[in-house]
């Protein structure tokens, strides 16, 4: 490691200049991405977008709650970000009497912006490549055991070394599967109030249906502020705190989109894996997104019958129904993508160049030649454990809650063996409001339909040897059916009832493991989880570390054999820019989407009374007299949403999409369907993202809820004109 993984990433390289895609690291943008950006139509520098010096745009980038992004919009603090990012909390604020999910909130002044505990706001201050202090001692003959024993002690003598001021933090994260290393110097606040929200029938509108689709119709957009001590420093929430004063926030344009307008989202994407081997790609495709796929299937069919045959049942399941159906979704579209794309042909025709290279090289040839065989014969190995782990986990932990709150109590009966009495009342007492929330949104008769038709495709389609013995042996029996079991597991079950649970939660320690330990359904999954620990998981995670070395090593190849190739690191919730243009795509043939969608389309959706497609009567009026002010486009419509060629990932909800002078045009809030698989494979024929208008987001605030002072915040800029 003696090069510097830097300057292969910088060193010679050519660019093409309409090339788009990649998740880029700010503070290398002059050295890598500038030109390019420039010849799509950028108006800015570098040094506009990230500086350390000068305030820029990263100044009004926010980590929204560790899980989204926000920004900066007004001198006082206001926050937007998605209206799904700012879910639980408008949520939390809601009752019968206030009903925000239903019916929006906007608050009239400071007095009425509601706090939220728990909720932060972080700043990255300042970003350093710390690659050579973190790897120092490291030699390629170590294990890579030995090599992240190592890595380890250095991280913290880096960390303590990096100057930073008392209200900072400092956090270290692993670039290029672990080939290079940035400190990210953070500042975090504490007090993040409730200041707006549409309601859902606007922030949510096509629910479901619409999710991981275009064109869209939501106004998915809610507003937070940002409150400081008196010398604007990050204070605990306390009724004496004012308003944040940012170094910059985003003006806003009004001039709206055209089709190959400069687009740059900035945020913090969670998860990507743009290098995976050919070998990797297939599994994907062949074995983990099927197995999830039709489980989620059996899943969803249940929850879909329970809830049309019952109103009460469709309130408490519409949330749950909705989180596991964006999984499914997002995994069918992945699949598709990837084999329209061709993606597999891809990358054995990247690999072919990449041996090719190797080869011609004694050294290199020696150090990785062997790299793509290797892995190919591993992930072979790993199949059978990565089919069984999926049905475990899908089965065990997202879709059958009486099993995930057995793997709750299992953790709870660990702490007591591990820690007593203190060790069991400790996790009891954090427990115990989850679980009460939960419990408040279950039906057990639901659940049991669930787990008798997961339970039946876990014992059909999993290999027995990777099966509890003694169950599988009761499942062959004659006679023996999942109904059966599954009828006495809960008839019998006190994880059934929210009144046993609590009062297990409650009782004496001692006396409630004992309780604990004899349920019925506890010892079905209990029994589960051993076979899974024993029979997959301990070979799943000795085949997954040594790809993740040969991976690590595989990447290093890559930038060493291609150094005139520009690479970007997968996303891991760090601070990234992403740049490309405004931009419509046909998903099939004899079909072209447009890059906008209007008002008129939420018109055409609607539905009355309709949990997804609904529409507020004050939204119908200021349709039907056309009152849209100054937020019309130019040919007198209202924008909604539009899509660009910005590579995002989850983690980019809330991001702000900006102009090329970085004006704010746009939130970005999903992908189409067609592009999910974009995490794996970009391909920037039919990856697009998709952003509320800006535009559209000031209608709501200001025609819709009469909340023009907040409008008033903000600056209102014509760049284009």
């Amino acid at each position: 490691m003696k090069k510097s993984i830097l300057i292969l990433c910088i060193g010679l390289f050519s660019i093409p200049m309409l090339a788009q895609g990649g998740m880029w690291i700010p503070m290398l943008l002059e050295q890598l991405n500038e030109e390019q950006m420039q010849g799509l139509g950028m108006e800015m520098s570098a040094a506009d977008i990230y500086s350390v010096n000068q305030s820029s745009l990263k100044d009004a980038i926010v980590h929204f709650g560790g899980f989204c992004t926000s920004e900066l919009i007004s001198p006082n603090g206001l926050l937007l970000t998605n209206h799904h990012c700012g879910y639980g909390q408008i949520q939390s604020h809601s009752t019968i009497d206030h009903n925000y999910l239903e019916d929006g909130f906007w608050a009239a002044d400071y007095s009425e912006e509601l706090p939220n505990t728990g909720l932060s706001a972080t700043f990255i201050n300042r970003m350093e490549d710390v690659t050579r202090q973190v790897l120092t001692g490291v030699t390629k003959e170590m294990t890579a055991r030995e090599r992240q024993s190592a890595i380890d002690k250095n991280l913290e003598t880096v960390k303590a070394g990096i100057q930073k001021e008392a209200h900072q933090d400092v956090a270290i994260k692993p670039f290029y599967k672990g080939n290079q290393y940035f400190a990210f110097v953070t500042t975090t606040y504490l007090d993040v109030r409730l200041v707006g929200a549409p309601p859902s029938s606007i922030g949510k509108f096509g629910a479901d249906t619409d999710n991981w689709v275009w064109p869209r119709h939501t106004g998915d957009f809610s507003l937070f502020r940002i409150y400081a001590g008196a010398d604007n420093m990050p204070a605990e929430y306390s009724e004496t705190n004012v308003p944040y004063k940012p170094k910059h926030f985003l003006p806003i344009s009004l001039d709206g989109v055209e089709p190959g307008d400069f687009t740059l989202v900035f945020g913090f994407p969670g998860s990507t894996n743009q290098y995976l081997p050919s070998s990797a790609v297939r599994q994907i495709m062949e074995i983990i997104d099927p197995v999830r796929i039709s489980i989620r299937d059996k899943s969803l069919a249940v929850l879909d019958r329970a809830m049309r045959q019952n109103p009460e049942t469709k309130i408490q399941y519409a949330s749950k129904f909705a989180r596991i159906a964006n999984g499914w979704k997002k995994w069918i579209g992945e699949v598709q993508g990837l084999e329209a794309s061709n993606a597999l042909a891809k990358k054995e025709k990247y690999e072919a160049d990449f041996s090719e290279m190797v080869s011609s090289k004694p050294a290199w040839k020696t150090e990785y030649g062997s790299l793509l065989k290797d892995m190919k014969i591993l992930y072979k190995d790993l199949d059978p454990y990565a089919k069984a782990r999926e049905y475990f986990l899908e089965i065990s932990s997202r879709n059958v809650e009486g099993l995930s709150v057995a793997g709750y109590f299992k953790t709870l009966i660990d702490r007591y063996d591990n820690n007593g009495a203190a060790g069991f009342t400790a996790y009891a007492q954090r427990l115990s409001p989850y679980l009460e929330g939960m419990y408040k949104d279950f039906d057990p008769s639901v659940d049991q339909e669930i787990f008798t038709q997961l339970i039946q495709m876990y014992f059909e389609d999993v290999d027995p040897q990777y099966l509890p013995a003694d169950l599988y042996g009761a499942y062959t029996k004659v006679g023996t059916t999942v109904p059966t079991w599954a009828g006495a597991f809960y008839s019998q079950s006190g994880i059934t009832s929210w009144a046993n649970v609590s009062s297990w939660l409650d009782m004496e320690p001692e006396k409630a493991v004992e309780l604990i330990r004899k349920d019925p359904l506890i010892g079905f999954y209990m029994e589960l989880l051993e076979a899974y620990q024993e029979k997959v998981a301990v070979h799943y995670d000795q085949i997954n570390e040594q790809l993740d070395e040969l991976q690590r090593k595989y990447m290093a190849a890559q930038m060493e054999v291609f150094p005139k190739r520009r690479f970007y690191p997968d996303a891991n919730s760090t601070l990234r820019v992403t740049y490309g243009q405004v931009k419509g795509y046909s998903p099939m043939d004899a079909v072209q989407y447009e890059h906008v969608t209007y008002l008129d389309g939420v018109i055409e959706k609607y539905v009355p009374g309709d949990y997804e497609f609904d529409v507020p009567n004050r939204l119908l009026e200021l349709y039907r007299s056309k009152d849209y002010g100054q937020y019309a486009d130019t040919n007198g419509k209202i924008p909604v949403c539009f899509i660009g060629t910005n590579h995002t990932s989850g983690g980019n909800s809330g991001s702000p999409a900006v102009d090329a002078n970085g004006n704010l045009i746009g939130l970005n809030f999903d992908r189409v369907w067609e592009g999910t698989m974009s995490d794996i494979n970009y391909d920037p024929d039919i990856c697009r993202n998709i952003m509320v208008d800006i535009r559209y987001v000031l209608f709501i605030i200001d025609k819709y809820a009469n909340a023009k002072h907040l409008v008033d915040e903000m600056e209102l800029v014509h760049p284009k004109k």
